[in-house]
């Protein structure tokens, strides 16, 4: 329930309190703490009524009931009323004091004190949720060492500055991010990117504040402050987006919103009727309990519970959830596109074979390759220089767009490049063998004549086909996009299971084609956050694949899955859906409550006590339904051969 319109959203505003003041306990709830002195005075009211002690007994009791409890909503909807806004909170305030003015105190009093009880519920569920996701705060370590002036001192995380050098003992957590430049270690990173194995890193790699390093010793450089850490980026992004409105909070609102005069007109209408009637006690009253039974109390509540709970809980599995419209976005897609590389495939490419004309040595081919790629940025650029320790020298090397390199050695012209740039000749069929096994091919040529072909391959990520047949046993539809040329691409399509594979296409392109396919289903675009940018905006919802640390795939995209684990993506998918549910079983309840207590109370069948409390029971249905968000089905693949091996576990987060 609330009476100021934005409660419940989840997101912290400069005026809230910080995640040290956040109630723990529902003691420590300040409506609760008044619900619960407002209920013993009623106890004590109603005592003294079957005691038959007199009036100026009693009555006393229930007024100071009513005061305390009116407290904790009263002020607040009053401040709202001036600003012109109207809310759950005005009628029960309108109710409060027509009960009041009709006699019945005690009835005014048990409403305050269930709507208070009702509010405590509200902020405590909230809490609960903010509570989870600030205390990812708590894996950063309460003290940092670093080497200054030579000498090893403690300082707090919040003390440490660009490019000092923190020195980080096996089994302790990083205070903050950072580039290691002495060490090599395994590092712990599953709370922040919900990886299962840790990660082994060495000089140059980059790790996270939170992590927790493994066996080895690191002197690891400070590349961000505590403030702008990757830990820090992540609860402070995922506080701003929840207050981003779903379709369903935003109906939820839409419907309060004109609901509350609504019902407003249609209880003056109904107490207008007692004066023409002639009994108008009796008809003021039941303009009092419909007022109060039509309130959209547990609608106003719904949704952003659920959703609050929902993000929450998926930052805890390492995805970053965009707020509750990218959430429930995903929950309604039906159509999966990948990009191929570095999301199902390792962004490892290596050299698998090599081919040569007779006459010709590898090692020789190799070399060649290697002095043209030698200062390129190409991924494959990586793998040929990793797979050739000798080079030769090659001058003037230039490249060609979307065809290869050129240069020249002892005044010969070389070129690198893709087939048909340079002609196959002779190992054409060696090159289509390559392709159709999911390799790239790459030819080498010296002075017009071909030297030999190179087959590089980026290999699948091992649990890439299993999450594919989870994804079509689900009921989704899943296609491939790549720039790669079209054979390797339906190799590994094929390898990965799936069918409906795109290639040679450019950034452009892949926007295209999602585009396309959004004309049969929405449709998510799983990528890198780059260079898939164009078709991560293009699609319904856009999934960076391996955001931790990136700043580009953070604030471009809707959802960011923090690891390299591909297993995630079924996960997140399945608690969209769930969450989707959750929210529309919670707007269903909240309609149907009003739409048969309206009638009860117009008739005089409730009363405006037994009203309040149907209401109030609702809620905390309601509540309890959307806090379910936060359960997490995860399901940990031992085996990426089968699908029969996973197991699935659920944890309440």
């Amino acid at each position: 329930m609330s009476t100021a319109p934005d409660h419940g959203s989840g997101a912290l505003s400069d005026g809230e309190v910080d995640s040290d003041e956040e109630p723990t306990s529902f003691w420590q709830v300040t409506e609760f703490r008044a619900a619960a002195l407002a209920g013993v005075l009623l106890l004590a009211g109603w005592i003294a009524t079957l005691a038959d002690a007199p009036v100026w007994v009693s009555l006393p009791l229930a007024v100071a009931a009513l005061l305390i409890a009116a407290w904790t909503f009263v002020p607040s909807t009053l401040k709202d009323l001036l600003k012109g806004k109207i809310g759950v909170g005005t009628l029960m305030t309108i109710a409060a004091v027509g009960a009041v003015v009709l006699g019945q105190v005690e009835e005014a009093a048990t409403l305050a004190f269930l709507y208070a009880i009702s509010e405590g519920l509200e902020e405590y569920s909230l809490a609960r949720t903010r509570r989870g996701l600030r205390a990812l705060l708590d894996l950063v370590p309460a003290e940092a060492r670093v080497l200054r002036a030579g000498t090893e001192v403690s300082v707090a995380p919040t003390d440490l500055i660009l490019g000092d050098r923190m020195v980080v003992r096996p089994g302790e957590r990083l205070a903050t991010d950072g580039r290691i430049l002495i060490g090599r270690t395994s590092v712990d990173m599953s709370a922040l990117t919900g990886e299962s194995l840790p990660i082994e890193v060495g000089p140059g790699s980059q790790v996270y504040a939170g992590s927790i390093n493994g066996t080895g010793p690191l002197e690891v450089e400070v590349t961000s402050t505590a403030d702008d850490n990757s830990l820090a980026k992540i609860v402070h992004i995922v506080e701003a987006e929840q207050s981003r409105k779903g379709p369903s909070q935003r109906l939820a609102d839409s419907i309060a919103k004109r609901l509350v005069p609504g019902i407003l007109i249609a209880a003056a209408l109904i107490a207008a009727y007692g004066f023409i009637v002639g009994d108008p006690l009796l008809w003021i009253e039941r303009a009092l309990v419909v007022l109060v039974a039509a309130s959209p109390c547990a609608l106003a509540i719904a949704v952003p519970v659920t959703v609050v709970a929902a993000v929450g809980a998926a930052s805890k599995f390492g995805v970053l959830i965009k707020g509750g419209g990218a959430l429930e976005a995903l929950g309604k897609i039906r159509t999966i596109a990948l990009d191929k590389t570095g999301t199902l495939t390792q962004n490892k490419p290596a050299v698998i074979e090599v081919v040569t004309k007779p006459g010709t040595t590898t090692e020789r081919v190799l070399a060649i390759a290697a002095g043209l790629e030698e200062r390129s940025e190409h991924p494959l650029a990586r793998a040929i220089l990793t797979a050739s320790p000798n080079r030769i020298a090659v001058l003037e090397v230039n490249s060609v767009p979307g065809a290869g390199l050129e240069g020249t050695v002892h005044g010969k012209q070389v070129r690198l490049g893709r087939p048909g740039w340079i002609d196959a000749g002779s190992l054409s069929d060696d090159v289509t063998r390559m392709q159709q096994a999911g390799a790239t091919a790459v030819l080498v040529e010296e002075d017009g004549e071909l030297l030999g072909a190179i087959a590089v391959r980026d290999e699948l990520r091992p649990e890439a086909a299993t999450v594919i047949a989870r994804l079509t046993a689900a009921g989704y539809r899943t296609a491939m996009l790549t720039g790669d040329n079209t054979l390797t691409a339906q190799a590994l399509g094929s390898a990965a299971g799936i069918t409906e594979v795109h290639a040679e296409l450019r950034p452009e392109n892949k926007a295209d084609i999602i585009r396309a396919l959004q004309i049969r289903q929405p449709t998510a675009m799983v990528g890198d956050g780059v260079n898939d940018a164009p078709a991560l905006a293009t699609a319904n919802v856009g999934i960076a694949m391996g955001a931790m640390g990136s700043d580009v795939a953070i604030e471009t995209a809707d959802i960011a899955l923090m690891g390299e684990d591909l297993q995630h993506l079924p996960q997140v998918l399945e608690h969209a859906r769930q969450t989707r549910r959750i929210m529309l079983q919670n707007v269903g309840m909240s309609l149907l409550l009003i739409a048969v207590l309206i009638p009860l109370a117009l008739f005089g069948v409730l009363g405006l006590a037994a009203v309040v409390l149907v209401h109030e029971l609702a809620e905390i249905v309601v509540i309890g339904n959307g806090v379910r968000a936060g359960r997490i089905r995860r399901t940990i693949i031992s085996d990426p051969a089968t699908t029969n091996s996973s197991r699935t576990l659920t944890a309440t987060l």
